[in-house]
């Protein structure tokens, strides 16, 4: 048994999607408790936010500055803040809570420029609290479980990566209306220079170096502004070369028409291939050279302990993205408890900042007319 940690929040207030997706999350695995925020830039509707989640008036803050500074003061103060804030909030936030040491779980990109992620890094190293990152797919059982296959050599050396993540939410120019996520991820000066590249290639990226764990050499990428007056990308292609000699291909769209939220993965060794497509994320298909292909399910015969450890309900039951964000929450929690990093597999602040010298990549070999560029140190 043990106790529930105190969680407080930054954003995530009337109107938000992700601060619900982050609550509900938290409390999959009876981790946490939310008992503290600072859930809006405005006042009134931080403290109209607070009431209806039930937290006590008097731990619902006007701002995040205020938060930090009494929650680190008290005797029965939070065990860690949870951002969902718009990305160009990440790091202000981020480094007042490090410095207080508080524990931080942040939403993803880590920053909305690598300047801020470089800078949030030294704050991160004198400060005796945690950081997190929530790549929730990171945490469904069978990304683990394509992770143990490739780092194992089920496959083989890994010679080929190809991955999408595709929407069509933005096929329109609805940030010009009332769609308040549409609006501020279209704004560079609050999602920072990446639009689609930002927003969902940095997960298609991350599934990538999770999985695969091969580091990326360079990028050549073309992004793409399709709807007219759009500041950021909204389609995005590109090739990557790998150090061990890899090739790949990475398209993030948010300019898709007939697709939803389709994340797909496939990945080829000397020995074997496997694929895996997160709108149906209970199944992973295997293709071992000279053998027939094979579909493994979460739960089911086939899987290993990797797998099985962030399962939660049998076979044949929906388990994906609530519970992925679950299992970072879990993951967080258990290294919280115990005072240091647990051997989770929960996406740390320097893997942050790997995504970040992505997009800063991206941009500038798009700029460059797709030429190959390198992420850099």
């Amino acid at each position: 048994m043990h106790r529930r940690l105190k969680l407080g929040m930054v954003g995530g207030g009337q109107g938000a999607f992700i601060g619900a997706v982050h609550r509900i999350a938290a409390r999959i695995d009876d981790q946490f408790e939310l008992v503290a925020g600072a859930l809006s830039s405005n006042a009134e509707r931080a403290a109209a936010s607070a009431a209806e989640l039930g937290i006590d008036a008097s731990r619902s803050y006007a701002s995040y500055e205020e938060m930090a500074k009494a929650e680190a003061a008290r005797d029965d103060g939070i065990d860690a803040v949870s951002i969902v804030t718009p990305n160009h909030m990440h790091y202000p936030v981020a480094k007042a809570f490090l410095e207080a040491g508080i524990n931080v779980i942040c939403d993803k990109p880590l920053t909305s420029t690598l300047d801020d992620a470089l800078a949030l890094r030294e704050v991160a190293k004198s400060s005796s609290a945690e950081f997190f990152l929530t790549h929730n797919y990171s945490g469904y059982p069978m990304v683990r479980q394509a992770r143990d296959m490739v780092r194992s050599g089920k496959i083989g050396k890994v010679r080929k990566v190809q991955v999408e993540y595709i929407q069509d939410w933005l096929s329109a120019p609805i940030e010009a209306g009332a769609n308040k996520q549409a609006d501020w991820r279209t704004d560079p000066a609050r999602s920072g220079l990446g639009g689609a590249i930002g927003d969902i290639g940095t997960h298609a990226f991350q599934l990538t170096d999770f999985i695969c764990g091969e580091p990326l050499k360079e990028l050549a990428a073309d992004l793409t502004s399709f709807v007219e007056g759009r500041l950021v990308d909204d389609d995005a292609h590109m090739l990557l070369r790998y150090k061990n000699g890899a090739k790949g291909y990475l398209w993030a769209s948010q300019v898709a028409p007939g697709h939803e939220n389709d994340l797909r993965i496939r990945i080829y060794g000397e020995r074997g291939g496997l694929e895996w497509r997160q709108e149906n994320p209970n199944q992973l298909w295997v293709g071992i050279l000279g053998e027939p292909k094979q579909l493994l399910t979460r739960g089911g015969h086939g899987t290993g302990e990797v797998a099985a450890n962030v399962t939660r309900v049998p076979a044949g039951h929906p388990e994906g993205y609530l519970e992925g964000f679950a299992t970072i929450y879990n993951e967080a929690a258990d290294a919280i408890r115990n005072g240091r990093k647990s051997d989770s597999l929960s996406v740390t602040l320097d893997e942050g900042i790997l995504g970040m010298r992505f997009i800063d990549a991206a941009i500038r070999s798009s700029k460059a007319n797709a030429q190959w560029t390198s992420l850099g140190a």
